[in-house]
């Protein structure tokens, strides 16, 4: 590069030099995840759990809580390689976990397949690393499956949803699921309880009404 000093020279290098040390990490992790045995929740009550990551947990739980069939959605931490996390950790992007969400359903009700359906319905399908303006790894989409029926389920649908976006890709990470870690209590149904925030007005309400205009069959009545 010309007319470049020496000490901007310096700092561009050590910034490529991080950026390819994070996506080392990042990678490291991918692989490690992918390799664990997926662990699988049993039915409480007749009631399953599936999990997933999709940008911020306040949106995705409220998605998820105006489909039939779904119980409950739980916002917490997930995908990552540390015990304990916390929001504060968490948004470093230094934990590996997700903003993710645990939703309580009856599978008599509603499918695993159907969840994936609203999972989709309900996101920026090719966007890596966050969903609109929250970006970072802590935002980024994960699916998670319990067994290899849900894996090959989730495949499927994206392999068919990669022909139908193509030549993007899905970019949703497909990872066995290992623990569940809870958010903090005044993150659980924040957007339901905190209708007026600006950030609930601007970004969560918006997202889930697109989403029910893209699946209103899945919607509970009243939704």
């Amino acid at each position: 590069m010309k007319n470049v000093s020496p000490l901007i020279s310096f700092f561009s290098i050590l910034l490529i030099s991080i950026g390819c040390s994070q996506q080392k990490t990042d990678r490291t992790l991918q692989e490690k995840m992918q390799q664990n045995q997926p662990i699988e929740i049993p039915l409480v009550n007749g009631l399953a759990r599936a999990y997933f990551a999709s940008g911020c947990f306040w949106c995705v739980e409220a998605s998820y809580e105006s489909v039939k069939g779904v119980k409950e959605a739980i916002s917490g931490y997930s995908g990552g390689h540390t015990d304990n996390p916390t929001y504060e950790s968490t948004t470093t992007g230094t934990t590996g976990h997700a903003e993710a969400i645990e939703v309580i359903y009856d599978p008599k009700v509603v499918s695993f397949a159907t969840l994936v359906d609203v999972y989709f319905a309900s996101q920026d399908v090719t966007q890596v690393n966050g969903q609109g303006a929250d970006r970072g790894s802590q935002y980024r989409s994960i699916i998670f499956y319990q067994n290899e029926e849900q894996k090959k389920i989730i495949e499927a649908k994206i392999a068919a949803m990669n022909k139908k976006i193509s030549p993007k890709e899905v970019a949703a990470e497909v990872y066995p699921f290992q623990k569940f870690w809870l958010a903090e209590a005044y993150h659980q149904d924040f957007e339901k309880k905190n209708p007026d925030n600006p950030y609930v007005r601007r970004v969560s309400i918006p997202r889930l009404e697109r989403f029910q205009k893209k699946l209103p069959e899945v919607l509970k009545s009243g939704k």
